[in-house]
């Protein structure tokens, strides 16, 4: 069990500290608040209502007498004050556990019903120390412990930062284990990375584990250097306005809301359009491998290798194929499998090789509408960049996984990326590029068909399912280039896609 203590000097900074763990609240979420009348468990309970509720003056009225009030905010919380009841019936009654199924609860005089807390809940005792002065002692459950004392270091990290007085909301995350929040800060928005450094899992080739071999970034400093390599290059990346590389801990520049799909989530021609003058834009610099920190730390830009190809295209093979076909694929159908893409890994390293931002498409691509030109296009979320080739980039737009990107647009995207090119540069080879993208789009293809059946069964996301017939649609596209139709046929053959 771990357990803190950390003492507030004024109702000020309770309310504070409400908001704070208000930020990392979750469905399911129980906290139990003791402490004799006046020591500020109100206090606390308000502030992480009021910022539920996005509202500094949403009227939160004391349950006394009521027992329980509940609120339809995100996540919905459900405020208990148990001083008045008459046992644990009585609590049964007023639906404490429907409550916790759907949403989080704060519950006051919990020993009127527990002889001790709950083992899904955390106890936050107060005890007054003088006038002002409040000593919180916090107790129980480890995961939500660990995560408000997140919540609490970010706080410490902005005003390190000389960023306080701020306003912090969480933002929606995305498959990834990062977390974000919005922070305003006067008129200033900015955007707050949360991205502690991840352990390994566990081996699964070459004693390696996925990220390893996938060449994924584990911590922070990836974003930072390729940050700075493209901003350095002209390109608009987020300004870091403050960084703990340690924590995993980011401020960066906000670019605002306003992507290149439209509110019925299609895409806006001209900006993808857009979108691609940028990457054509990107592909004419030369990158080496290497970047420089401001710290003088150099970080070395993994390759897209064979082993990263094969480790990526593998998960069709452990998690797509079976989900499709009801059980493993034999040996010799994989086999099958793994030499194609053997072939196909070997061939791409003959490809123009440039750097890839490797998830260049809407929803990391910022529209900034007073700009012109390339500065029209911001980009974020490029911290698993590698070196490879240029198409992979242009395939991961112009098959966006997602929105759907018709034929016909795809088709202008990619022609105009060529146009772009040779424009730039009189011996890009147009037929050698076609036949990159055509495999490079089915590689990307075949990976993330695994990686939306993972994302479901092993990490309970099924919202990314719906996603599954756009990305069956792109491959069949790119099966049409000759080069891929040993690979056409083993999916037709095996799988029936």
């Amino acid at each position: 069990m771990d357990a803190f203590a950390l003492k507030t000097v004024s109702e000020a900074e309770t309310n504070q500290l409400g908001k704070d763990i208000a930020m990392i609240l979750q469905r399911g979420d129980f906290i139990c608040l003791s402490g004799d009348l006046g020591t500020g468990k109100s206090v606390l309970a308000r502030g992480i209502i009021r910022h539920l509720a996005r509202d500094e003056d949403f009227e939160v009225p004391s349950p006394t007498y009521t027992l329980c009030q509940s609120y339809d905010t995100i996540p919905a919380v459900s405020h208990f004050d148990l001083y008045r009841i008459s046992g644990m019936d009585e609590l049964e009654e007023l639906g404490w556990e429907d409550a916790l199924e759907t949403g989080c609860i704060l519950m006051e005089w919990h020993e009127q019903c527990f002889d001790e807390i709950p083992k899904q809940a955390i106890h936050i005792e107060f005890a007054e120390t003088n006038e002002t002065e409040r000593m919180l002692n916090f107790s129980g459950n480890a995961h939500l412990l660990s995560r408000i004392k997140r919540s609490l270091l970010i706080r410490k990290f902005l005003s390190d930062a000389d960023y306080r007085n701020i306003i912090r909301y969480p933002l929606m995350g995305d498959a990834s284990a990062r977390s974000y929040e919005l922070i305003s800060h006067d008129d200033e928005q900015l955007l707050l990375m949360n991205a502690p450094a991840l352990p390994d899992g566990p081996p699964i080739k070459d004693g390696k584990p996925y990220s390893k071999i996938a060449h994924l970034a584990e911590d922070v400093t990836a974003f930072v250097a390729i940050d700075e390599l493209i901003r350095a290059k002209g390109f608009a990346a987020p300004e870091i306005k403050a960084q703990n590389l340690d924590e995993g801990l980011l401020l960066i520049e906000h670019f605002g809301d306003e992507g290149i799909i439209d509110e019925n989530r299609v895409p806006i021609a001209e900006r993808y359009m857009a979108a691609i003058e940028f990457l054509a834009a990107l592909h004419a610099c030369d990158f080496t491998n290497k970047a420089t920190l401001k710290s003088g730390e150099i970080y070395q830009i993994p390759s897209y290798d064979e082993k990263a190809i094969l480790i990526e295209v593998d998960l069709l093979l452990q998690w797509y194929a079976p989900s499709q076909s009801g059980s493993k694929i034999d040996e010799e159908d994989a086999s099958q499998f793994e030499a194609l893409w053997r072939s196909y890994a070997e061939k791409i390293q003959t490809y123009e090789k440039t750097l890839v931002m490797r998830d260049y498409h809407s929803p990391n691509i910022l529209w900034r509408s007073q700009e012109t030109g390339s500065d029209r296009i911001g980009v974020i979320d490029f911290q698993d960049a590698v070196m490879g080739p240029t198409a992979y980039d242009v395939a991961s737009l112009a098959q966006d996984a997602r929105v759907d990107v018709s034929p016909e647009l795809e088709t202008q995207l990619v022609n105009h990326y060529i146009k772009c090119r040779m424009a730039q540069d009189n011996a890009f080879d147009e037929n050698v590029f076609r036949e990159s993208y055509a495999i490079m789009a089915a590689q990307r293809a075949t990976k993330i068909l695994g990686i939306f059946i993972r994302l479901n069964e092993r990490d309970g996301k099924p919202a990314y399912l719906k996603h599954l017939p756009r990305m069956q649609d792109y491959i069949q596209r790119s099966l049409q280039h000759p080069i891929l139709e040993p690979y056409k046929t083993w999916l037709e053959t095996v799988i029936k896609l």
